[in-house]
């Protein structure tokens, strides 16, 4: 995979698909900017390299149509303001008017090219879609991991077109971080693997079997490993069609001697809700009907211990429904272990990162990824399809 480093980007005409797919309030306000702030080492250095830049991203689901509420207009304008320079923007990505104002930018220039999903041929990775959107550049750069592990047309489709295709700073930054941290890491490595289902990880699960000295599982998936070992979970959500393979999962850790850790208490609740009555049991004393929301104490503290001596740490999903402050008690004190770990941690991005945000601790970790589905992706040992269109 080339780096943006390997090519003479001087008064060429420089195409970077980013991911500005930024959340906004109900008036179009961008509410978080972190996803602009991300690629401003590489604006910089391709205009410091007097390149034409001209950058495409898509937001939210348009499918297809053009819609003022997933315009990129307002993220053209926060680039600007970030920046203290100008930044042109075109209501569209492809046809005669793009050609006009891609051809009239003069280097170090910056164009925002308008929401890529509002053709549908984006989704379908459409390759005449493709052709018309590398017709636009002479060197292609892809700087958006979060969606590198879709083939989509601006992702797999143009390197497919053009002579000069390459990573952008953020994107060899995740390929680095996690390959450090996964495929070369500083032992003993501790996988801390959460969130509701095991059939979104199972695949994440077995081949991280082949990688980690000891898995910490908590959040709702942790009921079905429980369940497999016999537990009567009562009401907590579980997935039944997974026991099997829970128990195998189970039986490959002790096999390879991986030590793995499942909850010994909960915190139990009677509705799912954030005012709901709630209790402290052991994993066999759930009372009918009630539902397991969050790891208990005894389980926090064996899981934050668990990570003191780790050389490196995977963290992907939460112990608990950590947007309910009643539930957020377990990922707190598994993120502050995490933080105050010397070891080398990664954070998956998604709920993860938010939750990392939310315990006080996105600046203490030592990287949290900028996609979820991405960093998953990489998790079950699969090459993300953006990766190997630059190769």
């Amino acid at each position: 995979m080339k780096s943006v480093r390997d090519f003479d980007v001087e008064g060429k005409r420089v195409f970077v698909r980013v991911d500005y797919n930024l959340p906004m309030d109900a008036k179009l306000n961008i509410t978080d900017d972190n996803r602009i702030r991300a690629t401003l080492d590489l604006i910089e250095y391709l205009m410091a390299h007097n390149a034409k830049i001209i950058l495409a991203s898509h937001l939210g689901r348009p499918d297809g149509v053009p819609d003022k509420k997933f315009s990129l207009l307002p993220v053209s304008l926060r680039l600007a303001e970030i920046l203290n320079r100008k930044v042109l923007f075109v209501d569209d990505c492809i046809g005669e008017k793009v050609e006009q104002k891609v051809n009239g930018l003069e280097d170090g220039q910056i164009l925002l090219l308008e929401n890529l999903r509002f053709h549908t041929e984006e989704k379908k990775n459409d390759l005449a879609f493709a052709k018309k959107l590398a017709d636009l550049c002479d060197v292609y750069i892809n700087n958006a991991f979060a969606v590198s592990h879709r083939s989509q047309a601006s992702i797999t489709g143009i390197p497919k077109f053009v002579a000069q295709a390459c990573a952008g700073f953020l994107l060899e930054k995740e390929i680095k971080s996690y390959t450090d941290s996964v495929e070369h890491p500083k032992k003993p490595l501790v996988a801390v693997i959460g969130g509701a289902k095991v059939s979104s990880k199972l695949a994440a699960l077995e081949n991280m079997l082949n990688l980690v000295d000891k898995l910490l599982i908590g959040g709702a998936m942790a009921n079905t490993f429980l369940k497999a070992k016999g537990v009567d979970t009562r009401g907590s959500m579980i997935e039944v069609d997974l026991l099997k393979i829970a128990g195998v999962i189970l039986e490959k850790a002790d096999q390879r001697g991986i030590e793995l850790l499942l909850p010994s208490d909960l915190v139990a609740s009677d509705t799912f809700d954030k005012d709901a009555v709630t209790k402290i049991v052991s994993i066999d004393e759930i009372p009918d009907t009630w539902m397991a929301l969050d790891i208990g104490p005894k389980t926090a503290d064996r899981y934050a211990k668990a990570i003191q001596d780790a050389g490196t740490i995977v963290w992907n999903g939460p112990m608990g429904v950590f947007e309910m402050e009643k539930f957020a008690k377990g990922t707190k004190v598994v993120a502050d272990a995490i933080a105050g770990s010397t070891a080398f941690s990664i954070v998956g991005g998604g709920d993860t990162g938010l939750a990392a945000k939310q315990c006080g601790v996105a600046d203490k970790v030592s990287y949290i990824s900028t996609g979820g589905g991405a960093f998953l992706h990489m998790m079950e040992g699969k090459k993300l399809p953006g990766v190997a269109a630059l190769e």
